[in-house]
């Protein structure tokens, strides 16, 4: 029986990244360690273990520099096709902290209901920009997706 399908650890390649305020650091750990914590992560092709994980931003794209036991393989994904829901997201997460210093109980309902549905739609892309190329599940994905944001906000 193969081992499940996980990740051990995440590494970002800091050179290839946009220059990050200690505040967006600490997002960008907070968002490793969620993920690092619980997740299913399936490559095509590899038997099943752990796998350490190196992201990069290149050209545009999303490096997956993934390793373990057995397995080494490297998948590059758009960023463009995701662009709108990040930007979207990003957006409406500064609209739903500005909502936490002085709306009403109701208002910042509002906020966080569609924070949390663009959150999903943003999971489901990269889910579907990961096709046949790394299978993971909705919980896995959202996470991911936070990475990502936290990957591309600027400081």
């Amino acid at each position: 029986m193969s081992a499940p399908h996980k990740l051990a650890s995440v590494e970002l390649d800091a050179a290839t990244l946009p220059a990050a305020t200690a505040e967006i650091e600490h997002e960008r750990r907070v968002a490793i360690f969620d993920l690092v914590e619980r997740n299913s992560f399936e490559p095509v092709g590899a038997e099943g273990g752990s796998y350490r994980l190196k992201l990069s931003l290149q050209d545009n794209r999303l490096v997956f520099d993934v390793t373990g036991e057995a397995f080494a393989r490297t998948y590059a994904i758009s960023l463009t096709p995701l662009k709108g829901v990040i930007k979207d997201y990003l957006l409406i997460c500064d609209s739903y902290y500005e909502a936490l210093r002085g709306s009403s109980p109701s208002q910042i309902e509002s906020v966080d209901m569609g924070r949390r549905g663009l959150h999903n739609e943003g999971a489901e892309q990269l889910m579907n920009r990961l096709e046949g190329k790394i299978a993971v599940d909705q919980e896995t994905a959202r996470r991911l997706f936070t990475l990502l944001c936290a990957l591309y906000r600027r400081g």
